[in-house]
């Protein structure tokens, strides 16, 4: 007939209008198979989400401890007696001046650590795929003051003395190569105050203070510091990464030494390789020239210091995933059980359309298009799912970091 419409497009025009009908038919059901769906890849997609969000942290746990560039860490393990012991200052006749006050500040090495040679820090750069190598010096300072005690009965044997205030202030300091900021401690601070040290600074009295040590101690760009018998000028303020942990004060290395009297001496080297790939081979070449240092590059950190990471992003990844596993098989079971179900109750529909000349394969497709669209209704509800959880996962620790 003129003007009819082609045979084939009336035939698609009725499949979708008949799959449109039957779905709003069976809403109830419907919405069932795509709820459950949708709750299977939601959790597929926030598991993975959670697992590569443990792995992130992982990461930056390892920069936050190194900084950014620094492959491997080069120290020597202190002796015995290596640290040296604590002294007040003044002779036991002071003891006897009851009232006296003191004051000592005693300047040591960060434990677990004993000094070396600054020389081997040109050694080291001078070694194949060392692309950079900076010293530090890493210090705790331990200030106690205070009066000495009186003495009851005019004598010390036997008599017990008075309690006299006294306080202790430790807090931890670090020696830096300035012309290095790519390697070392400071490598992933930001300076949110003042400016950084200058070339002309290497041995002049100046500092950077940590901002959480400055809020502390009431310090501020301009303000003055004393370590030891030395006054410090505070030049800058420096806030660490959300996930960092550096020293409160931070010293030209020149200056460092000088305070804590080890001219020439370092106790840290922070390498950085010219590849990843290097890397191996430098730890070798460096333990080869320095037989008795600890060389830690960032693989062996991560095996020290973020096996709980690495416990976490396993369980993740086996007990998260299986369970998404689980309940995506679950929901498939469950779309089967109900579109089998649909499809014995709806013997008599699948009749009257084979006597209006519709084919079983034209039917197994009704059907089969009906559940391909319950399926996507139920993949986008989920991905939006999850993808939403996942963005409040990141955004909540974001948000305290912040705070």
């Amino acid at each position: 007939m003129a003007g009819a419409a082609p045979r084939p497009i009336l035939e698609t025009s009725l499949y979708f209008r008949f799959l449109a009908r039957e779905l709003r038919r069976r809403s109830r059901s419907s919405a069932v198979v795509a709820i459950g769906l949708a709750l299977a890849v939601g959790l597929v997609v926030t598991v993975t989400a959670a697992a590569a969000g443990v792995k992130t942290a992982q990461g930056e746990v390892l920069h936050s401890l190194y900084g950014v560039g620094t492959d491997i860490s080069v120290t020597e393990p202190a002796t015995p007696g290596s640290g040296g012991g604590f002294h007040f200052g003044g002779g036991p006749t002071s003891r006897a001046q009851a009232g006296t006050p003191f004051s000592s500040a005693h300047l040591s090495s960060s434990a677990g650590l004993t000094t070396f040679s600054s020389k081997t820090v040109n050694s080291i750069s001078k070694q194949k795929g060392v692309s950079g190598a900076a010293g530090a010096l890493d210090l705790t300072s331990i200030h106690v003051t205070g009066t000495f005690p009186s003495f009851s009965g005019g004598s010390s044997s036997g008599a017990a003395p008075s309690v006299a205030p006294f306080s202790v202030n430790t807090y931890t300091i670090d020696g830096i190569q300035i012309n290095s900021p790519g390697l070392g401690p400071l490598s992933s601070s930001k300076i949110t105050s003042g400016s950084y040290f200058t070339s002309a600074q290497s041995d002049k009295a100046v500092a950077l203070v940590d901002a959480s040590f400055a809020k502390e101690k009431g310090l501020k760009v301009g303000s003055s510091w004393t370590i030891g018998s030395t006054t410090f000028k505070v030049i800058g303020i420096v806030t660490p990464s959300a996930t960092s942990s550096g020293a409160d004060v931070y010293l030209p290395l020149k200056e460092a030494q000088t305070v804590a009297g080890d001219s020439g001496k370092i106790n840290t080297v922070y390498v950085s390789a010219a590849s990843s790939s290097d890397i191996s081979s430098v730890q070798s070449e460096i333990q080869h020239l320095v037989p008795k240092a600890t060389v830690t590059t960032a693989q062996d950190l991560a095996d020290q210091v973020s096996g709980s990471l690495t416990t976490a992003a396993n369980l993740v990844n086996s007990l998260g995933i299986w369970l998404a596993v689980a309940v995506l098989l679950a929901a498939f079971l469950l779309a089967a059980l109900l579109t089998l179900a649909s499809v014995a109750r709806r013997g008599r529909d699948f009749g009257t359309l084979k006597a209006l000349g519709w084919h079983s394969r034209r039917i197994v497709g009704q059907v089969v298009g009906e559940s391909l669209v319950q399926g996507l209704v139920g993949g986008a509800v989920g991905l939006a799912l999850g993808l939403g959880l996942s963005l409040i996962h990141i955004s909540e620790p974001t948000r305290q970091a912040e705070i």
